[in-house]
């Protein structure tokens, strides 16, 4: 996972679905999440961001930057999970948003 590589960045990384916690908690121990996953079984925030047309069932993987103003600095609608990682954080690079400093290891 890219986890480590993303949270270089002074960023808040998180996972948004449709899912019930519980389909979420199997889902994040199946593959070693290691990224917080939020539940939205009733599907309202899904509908906010247009992830889910009512006409379907499941949220489409898209990845929404949002700044530290709360505007959209862009949303990536042709997520591969395959390299979702890898292309977050060159998204990140291209926004230019900064890396956490880097803490160097107490004797």
């Amino acid at each position: 996972m890219s986890g480590d590589a993303i949270r270089a960045f002074n960023v808040v990384h998180f996972a948004a679905s449709v899912d019930t916690p519980e389909n979420l908690a199997r889902f994040a121990e199946k593959l070693g999440v290691d990224y917080p996953l939020l539940s939205d079984p009733a599907r309202e925030v899904a509908r906010a961001y247009g992830v889910v047309p009512d006409e379907q069932s499941y949220a489409v993987r898209w990845t929404f930057y949002i700044g530290v103003d709360g505007k959209i600095l862009y949303i990536d609608k042709e997520v591969s999970p395959a390299n979702a990682g890898q292309a977050i954080v060159n998204k990140l690079v291209e926004l230019g948003v900064e890396r956490r400093p880097v803490r160097k290891a107490s004797r």
